[in-house]
């Protein structure tokens, strides 16, 4: 997946709505110090994934149109991007819908609402996470 000690630079966030995606932008960028990039719904983040070039995708499960896991699969069709780890944010935590989300390719769901203080250093668990797995 990721190659051992790289360093995460690089987020995509796909979030249809906008205050969540401000305040995520916020927790991300200010908090984390990552470089950011954000989308307001899939087919944006098709158009804009290869200019980016994301190291990690978070994406929201439910949007219109194109949903976070169908919008994932799309991005899995595109070879620069079939192995770029994918996180799902999402209210719907039931265990069999957080399994369901993981068998789809996701590396880990967030619950939504999220903490934003502490977004960051949960993304950053799972990208470490990622690294002593691969």
């Amino acid at each position: 997946m990721t190659e051992a000690g790289i360093e995460l630079e690089r987020i995509m966030l796909v979030e249809d709505e906008e205050d969540i995606r401000a305040v995520a932008e916020l927790a991300l960028e200010a908090v984390g110090g990552f470089t950011l990039t954000t989308c307001e719904s899939g087919q944006k983040a098709l158009e804009t994934i290869s200019e980016f070039d994301p190291q990690l995708i978070v994406l929201d499960v439910m949007m219109p149109g194109m949903d976070g896991p169908s919008t994932l699969k799309a991005i899995r069709r595109h070879p620069d991007f079939s192995d770029t780890p994918a996180i799902f944010m999402t209210a719907k935590v039931q265990p069999d819908e957080v399994d369901g989300y993981l068998s789809q390719g996701a590396v880990a769901v967030i619950p939504k609402p999220f903490d934003p203080m502490a977004l960051s250093d949960r993304i950053r668990e799972i990208w470490d996470n990622l690294d002593q797995e691969g």
